[in-house]
């Protein structure tokens, strides 16, 4: 997996990832199928969508972010792997530890505002 608009050191950064959660590429399904949306003719005329299965897991993805289909290929890659290590360490994925830090800066702020409301009531 090649592109030119992808650094080298992300695709490695990618593909270490995918090692450490036992996700090879024999495992994978991959299709080409036609873009929807925006795009023009490029979209319309081209299989750039890329369709990823990862046959273990279950997990399936779908990305048509770039018209590109060396582009959306790694970036179905990505998104694989992310669902992939959330459903294995669920909570503690990076994903489920950045949902719960959102979750506890708006405990916080609803903390705050109501003793504020509260002190303005009296």
């Amino acid at each position: 997996m090649s592109n030119e608009f992808i650094s080298p050191e992300k695709i490695k950064m990618l593909e270490d990832r995918m090692l450490e959660l036992g996700i090879h590429e024999r495992d994978l399904e991959e299709k080409f199928i036609h873009a929807q949306g925006r795009g023009g003719q490029k979209v319309n005329k081209t299989s750039s969508c890329v369709y990823l299965r990862h046959i273990p897991t279950g997990v399936e993805v779908k990305c048509q972010k770039a018209r590109s289909q060396a582009m959306n290929r790694f970036f179905a890659r990505r998104l694989l792997t992310d669902k992939v290590e959330e459903t294995l360490l669920g909570k503690s994925s990076s994903v489920g530890k950045e949902v719960q830090k959102i979750r506890r800066q708006k405990n916080r702020r609803a903390r705050r505002a109501r003793g504020k409301q509260a002190d303005t009531q009296h």
